[in-house]
Formats: C-alpha cells, sequence, structure tokens
C-alpha cells in the first residue's frame, strides 16, 4: 500500500455492490469467489466458455459471460462499461491485459483494477489509465522472502517505501521489562501501538505494562528502524 493505492481507494463508493471480473484465472476466480461470498454482486468475464461454465457451476459468481474483452462492442453489450468498478484479471496475457484495460478506460468506467505479471507490464497499464494495478506474484514473492529473513514478523503494513506497521512476536530480550523500561522511541525511533493480551490487543497499552515472550507487539516507523529490532 502506498500513496497513490489509498488516493484510489478512497475515490471507490462505499455503497458499490457491484463488480466485474474480467478472466477467469486463478486470480480472477479468487476475486470472484471472495466478492459473492461477501454478498456482492459480481459478473465475470472470460474468452474461454469453458471456465464461464466452470464459474457458474461452482457458483462463485452470480452471472459469467464468454466474450473477447479487446473488442469494444462486446463489453458495451455485456454492460460493463456500466460498473463503477471493473478489475481485469487478464495477467498472462499482456496484449489482451492492456487493450481491455484501455477499453474500459476509455469507456468511462471510473475504478480499474488490473493485474500485472511482470514490471513492464504494471507500467503499461499505468500508462493506459488503469487506476491501480496488483502483482500478486511479486507481492507474495516479497512476502515469502520476508517470512524466511525475519520469521517473527508476523504482519507488515507498507505505508510507503520507507515506513511501515509491523506485527511481530516480542523478542526474548523484551521479556519482562515494561514499555517505559524499553524506551523503544528513544533507543529505535519506533512507537508501540498496541500489545497482544488473552488473544486480544491492548491499544496504547499504560507504560506500566510488562511484555511477555510469546505475545505479539505493534509498532509503526522506518524500516531501517525495524530492522534494528533484536528479532
Amino acid at each position: 500500500m502506498n500513496l497513490s493505492s489509498l488516493s484510489f481507494f478512497r475515490s471507490l463508493r462505499k455503497d458499490n455492490q457491484q463488480f466485474a471480473v474480467i478472466g477467469l484465472g486463478r486470480f480472477g476466480r479468487s476475486v470472484c469467489s471472495t466478492l459473492h461470498n461477501f454478498g456482492y454482486q459480481v459478473l465475470a468475464t472470460d474468452i474461454d466458455e469453458k471456465r464461464v461454465s466452470e464459474a457458474l457451476t461452482e457458483g462463485i459468481v452470480g452471472h459469467a459471460l464468454q466474450l473477447d474483452s479487446t473488442e469494444p462492442a462486446a463489453l458495451k453489450e455485456a454492460g460493463i462499461f456500466e460498473f463503477d468498478t471493473v478489475i481485469v484479471a487478464i495477467g498472462n496475457y499482456v496484449q489482451e491485459s492492456i487493450i481491455t484495460t484501455l477499453n474500459v478506460k476509455e469507456a468511462g468506467v471510473p475504478h480499474v483494477v488490473a493485474k500485472a505479471s511482470s514490471e513492464v507490464h504494471r507500467k503499461l497499464l499505468r500508462r493506459v489509465g488503469a487506476d491501480h494495478v496488483v502483482f500478486p506474484e511479486y507481492e507474495a514473492g516479497c512476502a515469502l522472502a520476508r517470512t524466511l529473513t525475519k520469521p517473527a514478523i508476523l504482519d507488515r503494513f507498507d505505508l510507503d517505501p520507507d515506513n511501515s506497521i509491523v506485527e511481530l512476536i516480542v523478542p526474548d530480550e523484551f521479556h519482562g521489562k515494561t514499555i517505559t523500561e524499553l524506551q523503544l522511541r528513544n533507543r529505535y525511533g519506533l512507537n508501540l501501538l498496541a500489545v497482544s493480551q488473552d488473544g486480544k490487543f491492548l491499544i496504547n497499552p499504560e507504560p506500566t505494562k510488562h511484555l511477555e515472550r510469546g505475545s505479539a507487539m505493534v509498532v509503526i516507523g522506518c524500516n531501517k528502524d525495524i530492522n534494528r529490532l533484536p528479532i
């Protein structure tokens, strides 16, 4: 997540109940299934009739159509241009992905999310108007590398390239010490947002709160300072 992403998500209508998903590969099916399970109306399309039939049979969408999304007339006839948000999930066919994204943006769809398969693909999608580009393989790879090298970090939210909010296991060196004794801000330049207790998080814990080995803590700060923690 970064500031440009924040701007995009803030512009989304909170009352939007309908989404169109173009492409029923693994990523597209996952988006459809999740939106459908959340109770939203989803129209899915794919050029492959078999994928369309499977999506309908498995009940992961309310409606699904077979069409060629590189043809503006086909998209218009299906009503895709009337949607507030369209997800272009054609990640592995760069030309089709770019043409489809261009088609829906030129038709005036306000919010277009597109899947990229490479950095060049991402740049091209942005160039033709995609409002938000996701790069699942890259993001999953980064997350795995972080998990392997920093197993104490349980979750991470990137505010921008230099700053993050992270949830991590309380380091052994912090066990039994109070928040005051740790002096996280003075020693590491970090601010403590929450600590876990009995399966729940205490937000803005008291300075006298003792940290315990095996529990979790949430901090915010620069990545270089987070990396200095004894984890």
